[in-house]
């Protein structure tokens, strides 16, 4: 060696400092290299998003996602700068924690870059529907014919829409207020509806109110409205005035409830006068001492298990209701103790049946003697003791305990040939036919005549006459004069089959119970269909559906004059029809007349001084 480097030496720093190898030139083998252990590289390689993918559920959901930075050797590089961003689809955002927020449905891409490297991860947004929702509740539409443009929405968990679901409506009582596809309701009739918008099975629901009434929409109660001008607030009217007013809501029935018969009970005990008022599902008890501030009291639901009925109806022995309806199955008569309306405490209460009588099932209509204790269901047409649709007679002396009593039906009246009573009237007489005095006599209305029957002994009736009239459409009900001379009886259909000019009222003489003679009629001022009547004195009450309720005086008995009219529908045409008012009760102390009208709900009403 000559002291000189050869070229197989070479220099290699170790710690900073300087180390010679000669190779080749000693026996003692080389010295290793000494580097940076590769964990230690600083250099990055690579960079890992976790998680690799996210999926979001809601619009407005978010997570955050980290980046590692690594080097070659896989190893984690600290303290590394990231930036975040994303590809720009408009699906979610990311803010420079890695933060990412689902803003759109759809797929994107989370981008995280030191320098030059890149990584990404897939962002989803799937929205999972969680509820529909209406736009606007409970609103009330006050003219015909008024639209409502209702909107609904499917929401995630979030309460963001989620787009592209069908969503159909529904109307719980389309006659009063119909709603298209697109969710446009109309104000049809007075009444009110639950709307529904269902998507899946996802449902919300809001009440439509139809109140044509103006400011009598909710009750009207405090101060009688006199019919001055032709009309008491937005009723037409002549010489009856509006003492209250309440709508269904407010005798406690939901919507698509409708009202039908009213009776009356004045409690001998505290004074107090009740009315009876009739829905398609039970019977409202409304206390109306103080007309001027009737109040409902409490409910008694129809029957377990039978259907809601257009036709119910309500008489009264001594302390007991006595309920029937029509088209309701195995219904039968509920009986009611009225004496329990007196624990009133302020908040209405719903009633269970006192007692029941299984009898009968279905019937049109139940009468009651009050001065014998004897009930006549009538029009059954459904199972049980049907007695051909005619008089079906229970001893209701002992309210609690009803027993069938007797049959009576003359199959020479009636559609069916079996003597169906669609309703009748049975008193204890006083009239003028020395041969029936002090007997008991029904008065039946049965469809083609009047039937006249004495039914003293229920079990062996006997008939006493029948007789017809010109033009019948169909003899559904009637009542006598207090001296039981002249009988009133109201035809239903005669005007919708156009044989009469207008609302016709048949005025029989029956002072011969063996042959009663039409002695005149008594023609209304429209075409309206006349409906259930009553006789106070020298006035008649008569529910003409559409017009309202009409009063006329009778005291020339065969020359009857109107003297007043309300109309408790007055947005439907005085035409033949059966909306509008179905029954009153004129028998009050008081003096008010309480008229149902089936839209609209129950009116207090008094003949103007």
């Amino acid at each position: 060696m000559n002291g000189r480097l050869s070229t197989a030496s070479r220099v290699v720093a170790v710690g900073g400092l300087a180390a010679v190898a000669a190779m080749g030139c000693s026996d003692r083998p080389p010295l290793d290299p000494v580097i940076d252990p590769p964990e230690n590289d600083p250099i990055a390689a690579s960079i890992v998003i976790t998680p690799s993918s996210v999926e979001f559920r809601a619009i407005g959901s978010s997570t955050t996602v980290a980046a590692a930075v690594k080097n070659a050797s896989g190893a984690t590089l600290a303290d590394q700068s990231v930036d975040w961003s994303m590809a720009g689809t408009g699906v979610a955002r990311v803010d420079s924690t890695g933060r990412l927020v689902a803003i759109a449905n759809g797929v994107d891409t989370v981008r995280a870059a030191v320098g030059d490297l890149v990584a990404s991860a897939v962002v989803r947004v799937v929205q999972v529907p969680f509820a529909v929702t209406i736009g606007s509740h409970a609103q009330t539409m006050t003219v015909l014919g008024e639209t409502a443009a209702l909107s609904a929405a499917v929401l995630d968990s979030l309460g963001s829409v989620v787009r592209g679901l069908a969503i159909e409506w529904r109307s719980s009582d389309p006659r009063a207020v119909p709603i298209d596809a697109q969710g446009l309701a109309t104000a049809a009739s007075m009444g009110s509806a639950v709307i529904t918008a269902t998507s899946g099975v996802m449902v919300d629901s809001t009440n439509i109110t139809v109140d044509l009434l103006g400011p009598l929409g909710a009750p009207r109660v405090g101060s009688v409205i006199s019919c001055a001008s032709g009309t008491a607030a937005p009723f037409d009217c002549n010489g009856i005035d509006l003492v209250a007013y309440l709508p269904i809501s407010a005798l406690g029935g939901p919507p698509g409830v409708t009202l039908n018969d009213v009776w009356g009970w004045t409690d001998r005990a505290t004074g107090n006068s009740y009315a009876l008022v009739g829905r398609t599902d039970g019977v409202s008890f409304v206390d109306v001492t103080d007309p001027l501030a009737p109040v409902y009291v409490g409910f008694l639901p129809r029957t377990a298990g039978s259907p809601q009925a257009v036709w119910r109806d309500i008489k009264v022995y001594v302390d007991h209701a006595f309920v029937v309806a029509d088209g309701s199955f195995e219904h039968g008569v509920q009986v009611f103790d009225l004496g329990r309306l007196r624990s009133f405490d302020g908040a209405p209460q719903v009633f269970a049946e006192t007692a029941r009588y299984s009898g009968v099932a279905s019937v049109h209509n139940i009468v009651i003697n009050e001065t014998t204790g004897f009930a006549y269901a009538v029009g059954s047409n459904s199972g049980g003791e049907s007695c051909g649709g005619g008089l079906h007679m229970i001893d209701v002396r002992l309210p609690g305990a009803p027993r069938f009593a007797g049959c009576f039906a003359d199959p020479l009246t009636g559609f069916s040939g079996t003597g169906y009573t669609h309703d009748a009237q049975c008193v204890r007489y006083v009239g003028p036919d020395p041969d029936y005095a002090g007997r008991d006599v029904c008065l039946g209305s049965n469809e083609t005549a009047l039937s006249i029957a004495d039914v003293t002994d229920p079990a062996n009736p006997v008939a006493i006459s029948r007789a017809s009239y010109p033009n019948v459409g169909y003899a559904h009900q009637g009542w006598l004069t207090d001296d039981h001379r002249y009988f009133y009886l109201d035809d239903e259909v005669d005007e919708l089959q156009g044989s009469v000019p207008s609302s016709r009222t048949i005025i029989w003489d029956v002072t011969d119970l063996d042959d009663p003679i039409v002695v005149g009629a008594h023609f209304g001022p429209n075409r309206a269909t006349d409906h259930n009547l009553y006789i106070k004195g020298d006035l008649l009450y008569q529910s003409n559906y559409q017009y309202g309720l009409r009063v006329v005086n009778i005291a020339d008995r065969e020359r009857p004059v109107d003297i007043g009219y309300f109309d408790t529908a007055p947005t439907r045409s005085n035409e033949p029809g059966f909306g509008g008012s179905w029954s009153n009760y004129p028998f009050f102390p008081s003096g008010i007349i309480v008229v149902t009208s089936q839209d609209e709900g129950l009116f207090l009403l008094q003949v103007s001084n």
